[in-house]
């Protein structure tokens, strides 16, 4: 029977996607010449594949976030505090650095893609798994960790982009810059189709989400696999977060704030509200801060130097209103 809190979650769950859906129109709508109709197939043409890629990566992000969240059972704790952003960049500088800016693993986007997602799939699982379990998912020890392992990613990769011919340097460069002027339209049916079967095929872990975040212990007496729950939601994390970075490029702390922005308007433990949740309030912050920075700081600053600043504003703020959780 359906609770007036669950009732309440609705309502604000349908004026979320009200609001993205005139976001959108807005975005797609503003400045357009209606009276010249080749200028209107031309913004449509340019700006349909960026708002495909705003929602694709609201969606993968936020879903990741919510769901990394849960496995290790702490709310301040994203993919990308922990290196998954960055680890995604190494490989892909590393593919490149070791088959040519010329070979079809570069030429071809979505056979790029698929080896990047295939290496980080198998390195991010297995070094996040083997973390959680020495640090016993010690918020303080993984945020540590998290860092060092940043740094340790971004070194390697700069490392290899100094060695690296020029010529392949300027090549790979336009697919690691973050922006929404950018986007690598050419995986999005790619990545559609991933997303959509990484959800198919999760689909049972994904239901025991609620159960999951009682604890081991209660999880096991329900008779929950918890370790390979664990396991196959962290793969399917890892592989969200590469379909982000690789459509836009990297976007420090969107994950935390999109995902602690939703526990706090829904407050509830139910992971399809706050999934949903999650992914529309990315929605409206990608979608209205691109608006922002093309109509009203023209191609200035990008939007994600606007969300990184907010988002470690945010993260001190949880910090210290946090601080006995941890």
């Amino acid at each position: 029977m359906r609770t007036d809190a669950h009732r309440a979650n609705v309502r604000k769950l349908l004026i979320l996607t009200a609001l993205v859906l005139l976001a959108a129109a807005a975005y797609m709508l503003v400045d357009v010449r209606f009276g010249n109709e080749k200028l209107v197939r031309y913004a449509m043409k340019i700006r349909t594949p960026k708002l495909i890629a705003m929602l694709i990566t609201a969606f993968a992000i936020g879903g990741a976030s919510i769901v990394f969240q849960s496995v290790i059972n702490n709310r301040i704790v994203t993919p990308c505090l922990l290196g998954m952003n960055s680890l995604y960049t190494l490989i892909h500088t590393a593919v490149v650095f070791v088959a040519g800016s010329g070979s079809i693993l570069a030429v071809n986007a979505n056979l790029s893609f698929a080896v990047d997602l295939i290496i980080m799939g198998t390195a991010a699982t297995a070094i996040y798994s083997y973390l959680f379990k020495k640090t016993k998912h010690n918020v303080l020890y993984v945020l540590l960790i998290g860092t060092v392992l940043t740094s340790f990613f971004s070194s390697i990769q700069t490392t290899l982009t100094r060695v690296m011919d020029p010529n392949e340097y300027d090549a790979l460069l336009t697919t690691l810059v973050a922006g929404f002027s950018n986007i690598n339209s050419k995986i999005i049916v790619f990545a559609l189709i991933l997303l959509a079967a990484v959800i198919i095929g999760l689909r049972r872990e994904l239901a025991l989400l609620d159960v999951l975040t009682l604890g081991k212990e209660r999880a096991v007496n329900l008779g929950v696999d918890y370790d390979k729950c664990i396991r196959r939601l962290l793969l399917g994390v890892t592989l969200f977060i590469a379909v982000a970075t690789a459509m836009v490029g990297p976007i420090s702390f969107l994950g935390l704030i999109i995902a602690n922005l939703a526990r706090q308007l829904l407050r509830t433990y139910r992971h399809s509200q706050l999934i949903l949740g999650a992914s529309l309030f990315g929605m409206l912050v990608l979608v209205g801060g691109q608006m922002m920075v093309e109509h009203i700081f023209t191609y200035s600053v990008p939007v994600s130097v606007f969300i990184t600043v907010g988002g470690g504003v945010y993260f001190l703020y949880l910090l210290l209103t946090q601080r006995r959780a941890l």
